[in-house]
């Protein structure tokens, strides 16, 4: 996978994204995102009166499954919409799945990392005790 610049923090309260988050996430062009809404009938943000995109999660995965068959998997853009003809819901049932078990490694290594200090703080109490 590649390293993307700024990942989404999804939030409960926030309904809409901007283009620009969406293509940060993404380590991709702006400009990139609108011909992929061009050339992929799964892509259409929300477009306010003035032309504002803005991007629901479910748009943003929608996104998620092209990437990954474009950018990750080597795809032309004919191969790739021949793919969400016939397997659309297996590589959105993939990229789901990948991202959960990316949420799940976070969670883990936020975890590890607590009980590392937690076992410093463990073996420095029991020496100062020890004494």
């Amino acid at each position: 996978m590649g390293k993307r610049k700024k990942p989404i923090q999804f939030n409960d309260k926030r309904l809409y994204y901007s283009i620009q988050e969406v293509a940060d996430h993404f380590a991709v062009n702006v400009s990139l995102l609108r011909f992929w809404e061009k050339e992929f009938e799964n892509i259409r943000p929300k477009k306010t009166a003035g032309g504002t995109r803005q991007f629901t999660r479910e748009d943003i995965l929608q996104v998620e499954v092209v990437y990954h068959l474009v950018k990750e998997k080597g795809m032309t853009l004919d191969g790739a919409r021949q793919t969400l003809k016939t397997k659309k819901d297996d590589e959105t049932k993939r990229v789901e799945a990948i991202a959960r078990l990316t949420e799940i490694k976070k969670e883990l290594l936020l975890l590890e990392e607590q009980f590392d200090i937690l076992h410093e703080q463990h073996k420095y109490s029991s020496t100062e005790t020890e004494e």
